[in-house]
């Protein structure tokens, strides 16, 4: 792919207003949007295009009438040229936590699901399904945020995650042969502002990344302030990143939190404090990635951080991965904001933008038609 750095007039709001009708987001409901080949190493795709197709095909979906959805618009930030190739990402805003009746795309999804790894198990139960130490993720409460559920069948959401993924672990192969090294299997996802929907991009990017052959990913819970990764699926906080951070004896390996889904670990946001910044600029931050990217030459570690606007942990960390995936909300993220929040994160010198929240109008629809999803 050529990252070779542009100049253009339009800002990026306005170059993607060509291509989709924000406009029809606000017009057609009232329900508010919702806040995405098996190589031998995850960033080794034999069979990926090169980069003049990449640039030259880079694929549009379309989706659900009811999706608010996410799409990538190539866009460069003053003098940088940004990385911008990933693909649309269809999320299905969630019914409010509690409901007594899941929305029919959810309960379709967990009827596909065992029953034994729905959430409400019995303890004897699920004790003789999951090994010692293994943490079971709440399907259901998957299901009922619209997100990514480990076991159900192929849909939409789960083909535009495969996109996204892909285009990261193509950007992964390219940043391994430089010296980056091995720093090429981290990834932050970020976002602006809050409510962008990083976090939920953050943990289907995980689950996707998941489904990849010998490949073991580790998501982090890096929003020190508002901790939501394992609340999110279904789980208690414990020791976590802070706490390494914090104490030089604690072992990293020790703190990761193997779940029942397959190739995904998860490492806890840890104890606030105060000095999380600090902790995180120093040298022992370096180590510690280090030291996890060393256990497992196939282990991805992706990072969910707080808004980079909002909070300075993003920036911080932005300085010691491999590539940033930056999160913005189409029907409200200005481009002053993408552009103040690629400023921030600037250390990491590949970044990449998914835009969040598009809407379109029915019809046409790729993924969604072809597994049977009505408009």
């Amino acid at each position: 792919m050529t990252h070779a750095t542009k100049r253009h007039d339009e800002s990026l709001i306005e170059r993607a207003a060509k291509v989709y009708d924000f406009g029809a987001h606000l017009r057609r409901r009232d329900v508010a949007p919702a806040s995405a080949d098996t190589p031998d190493m995850p960033w080794q795709d034999h069979d990926a295009v090169t980069p003049a197709e990449q640039t030259a095909a880079l694929p549009v979906a379309r989706g659900n009438e009811s999706d608010a959805e996410a799409s990538v618009i190539d866009a460069p930030a003053d003098d940088r040229a940004l990385d911008l190739t990933l693909d649309l990402i269809h999320a299905a805003p969630p019914p409010p936590l509690g409901a007594e009746r899941l929305s029919p795309e959810a309960a379709a999804t967990l009827a596909a699901i065992p029953p034994e790894l729905r959430a409400g198990a019995e303890p004897e139960t699920e004790g003789d399904i999951l090994p010692p130490g293994i943490a079971h993720i709440d399907r259901t409460m998957l299901a009922e945020k619209g997100m990514l559920v480990p076991g159900a069948p192929i849909g939409a959401l789960a083909e535009e995650f495969r996109l996204v993924k892909r285009q990261l672990l193509l950007n992964a192969r390219t940043i391994a042969a430089g010296p980056l090294g091995d720093r090429a299997r981290t990834i932050l996802v970020g976002s602006g502002k809050p409510g962008d929907g990083k976090t939920f991009c953050a943990i289907n990017l995980a689950i996707s990344l998941a489904a990849e052959r010998d490949v073991e990913v580790v998501l982090v819970d890096g929003d020190f302030a508002k901790p939501d990764v394992m609340a999110s699926l279904g789980l208690s906080d414990s020791t976590g990143f802070l706490d390494i951070l914090g104490d030089p004896t604690i072992d990293p390996e020790e703190c990761i939190v193997r779940t029942d889904v397959p190739q995904l670990s998860l490492l806890p946001a840890g104890k606030r404090t105060h000095a999380d910044t600090e902790l995180l600029a120093s040298a022992r931050t370096s180590d510690i990635i280090d030291r996890l990217l060393a256990a497992n030459p196939d282990r991805l570690i992706v990072f969910d951080t707080p808004p980079a606007l909002a909070a300075s942990p993003a920036s911080v960390l932005a300085l010691l991965v491999g590539q940033v995936m930056l999160v913005v909300r189409a029907d409200r993220t200005t481009e002053a904001d993408v552009r103040e929040a690629v400023n921030l994160l600037d250390g990491c010198e590949r970044i990449s933008l998914v835009l969040n929240s598009v809407s379109y109008e029915p019809g046409g629809g790729r993924f969604g038609s072809y597994y049977g999803q009505e408009k």
